[in-house]
């Protein structure tokens, strides 16, 4: 599904990806970890083309990601993200923000469109604020909104970049909620998380990275029984300990 090979990328003498390797299967749920400023972020931002690389590959269904327009637009039909700061647009309501993409990039049919974007709106528990402004919802229900649209071009695989990160701490379950259903349904999920207690429960392994590098890969009970590096051992027990 996804293969990323000794991947390096700098910003300007700064390098932000040291050498990452990484492959996901079709139906797992994995969650990249570590301290901040690791490169986490920008990992799963070049699975999506949005920053490009300067050392290694990535394919994702088997198609390399380049920074092409035609290979970033079928890219963006196969790959869908869900950013930390939600990125809806305050111009359009709900309904709108969700078939935007459908319809413009995919020219699904409208009608159409719809019905499904009030499907997904049920699904994570927003059906009565179709016609509602993004700028009238609380954060939590803006990032339900945003995770609805991330699956209204039914992509293969969903990113998501700290989706709780901007939350208040009493709407982080009601988003970790809908992304824990979403792992149950078998779809192909790359969560960016420091919420260690979600990992346990959701993912089928655990990446932890530091200064750039992937450090440690392991199924998700080893990577909390005992983890493989000092560094992932000394991460855990300081998150998991406040």
């Amino acid at each position: 599904m996804i293969s990323v090979e000794s991947v390096s990328k700098w910003f300007g003498d700064h390098q932000v990806l040291r050498n990452c390797t990484l492959t996901i299967e079709s139906g797992e749920t994995v969650v990249i970890c570590g301290p901040s400023g690791s490169g986490k972020s920008t990992l799963i931002k070049c699975i999506n083309g949005l920053e490009p690389i300067q050392g290694g590959s990535i394919h994702v269904d088997g198609e390399k990601v380049v920074q092409s327009s035609a290979a970033l637009l079928r890219l963006r039909r196969k790959v869908s993200m869900v950013f930390q700061s939600f990125e809806l647009y305050p111009h359009m309501k709900v309904i709108d923000n969700i078939t935007l993409a459908p319809v413009v990039a995919l020219r699904h049919d409208k009608a159409k469109a719809i019905e499904k974007a009030n499907a997904l709106l049920a699904q994570v528990g927003m059906a009565a604020y179709a016609e509602r402004w993004p700028a009238s919802l609380s954060g939590g229900q803006q990032q339900r909104v945003a995770i609805a649209r991330a699956l209204a071009t039914d992509p293969l695989v969903v990113l998501f970049d700290e989706p709780t990160s901007a939350l208040d701490p009493e709407m982080i379950n009601e988003v970790l909620d809908v992304i824990r259903l979403l792992a149950q349904s078998n779809m192909t999920l790359i969560i960016v998380t420091h919420e260690m207690g979600f990992a346990r429960n959701v993912a089928d392994r655990i990446v932890f990275m530091e200064d750039g590098a992937i450090v440690e890969d392991t199924p998700t009970a080893q990577f909390f029984a005992k983890p493989t590096s000092e560094r992932a051992a000394r991460f855990l027990n300081r998150i998991l300990t406040h």
